[in-house]
């Protein structure tokens, strides 16, 4: 039970009203209000008012037992505390970062798409575009749009080195009142989480539509043009579903709620490693298939195959850390 929830069950024992306790503590309504939506915490000096008119401890309205992990407690390992302050920053950081990973996702998407199209001119009859030229200047859209995007996600890996703590099966407790700051957070972000996910879904969804409907124009370069458009309009769809989930996820990192729960954390490092190892195996192939087949045009498909089956292989991976964990 968090300071919020339990101004609002004492005051309530008491069969005060907002107002009769705002009075007693030489507060406004409003100030209290704050105190039991979570919205603002105590000072020092209302905690200890409040502890006296209520009767209770400090240390009672100050301690939350969600904030308490267990197994610390079981295994007497160091246990790191997260503030108010803390929260505030990782949150804010994780917000840029969201922004910046979307980008740089977004690049990688647009990365091959010069090189689809240029490979199609230049199969054309008469093109004025050689294949090797087109193989040339495709490749180093393809490194310049990777370059641009490698740099944004060191950075954001590099600024978040100080709360990794958070993500790994590493324990830590929040200071009093950061759990009900962090859960209002999450609540006003839930109508905007629902927004991004139905819109990158509905445009993920839609964006085979131009290719298909260029496939009864039975025109070569008009598919490969309009599969660079797919492949765009999907990315838009991916960039809603990034600012979405990077934000979402930094809150349920901070309330160890969802994949980030201590059981989901235990199953983190042989998915990291499996996941590692089955997109390395995917871009080998992918890679090999292109350069050495001269298939640009349809090896992006494995990309497609491997999104695809990577459910499957998680779940076949989760269930032999469960049983490894159990």
């Amino acid at each position: 039970m968090s300071i919020a929830e339990k101004i609002v069950m004492l005051r309530k024992k008491n069969a005060w009203s907002q107002e009769e306790l705002a009075e007693r503590m030489n507060v406004s309504r409003q100030a209290v209000s704050k105190w039991e939506s979570g919205q603002a915490l105590p000072d020092t000096e209302r905690i200890v008012m409040l502890s006296e008119i209520f009767d209770v401890s400090t240390d009672y309205l100050l301690r939350d037992p969600r904030e308490t992990d267990a197994s610390v407690r079981d295994t007497g390992e160091e246990r790191r505390y997260v503030s108010a302050e803390m929260a505030e920053a990782y949150l804010e950081l994780r917000k840029r970062a969201s922004v910046k990973i979307a980008l740089a996702t977004f690049l990688c998407i647009l990365s091959p798409i010069t090189l689809l199209i240029l490979g199609g001119v230049s199969e054309l009859g008469g093109s004025f575009l050689s294949e090797a030229m087109a193989g040339a200047i495709g490749l180093g859209t393809l490194f310049a749009f990777v370059l641009c995007a490698v740099p944004m996600f060191a950075l954001c890996g590099f600024q978040n080195a100080p709360y990794e703590f958070l993500e790994k099966n590493v324990p830590f407790s929040l200071s009093h009142g950061v759990r009900a700051m962090v859960e209002e957070r999450k609540r006003t972000f839930r109508d905007t989480y629902v927004l991004f996910n139905l819109l990158g879904t509905c445009i993920c969804v839609f964006s085979p539509v131009p290719l298909i409907v260029s496939a009864f124009a039975e025109n070569e370069l008009l598919c490969v043009i309009m599969l660079g458009v797919t492949l765009a309009v999907a990315g838009i769809g991916v960039v809603f579903f990034i600012l979405a989930g990077v934000q979402n996820a930094s809150m349920e990192k901070l309330l160890q709620e969802g994949e980030f729960s201590p059981k989901e954390k235990k199953r983190t490092p042989l998915a990291e490693a499996v996941g590692s190892a089955y997109w390395g195996l995917i871009t080998l192939a992918y890679l090999a298939w292109s350069f050495l087949g001269g298939a640009w045009h349809v090896s992006w498909i494995l990309f497609v195959a491997g999104g695809v089956l990577f459910p499957l292989v998680l779940l076949i991976t989760n269930g032999i850390s469960d049983k490894k964990n159990g």
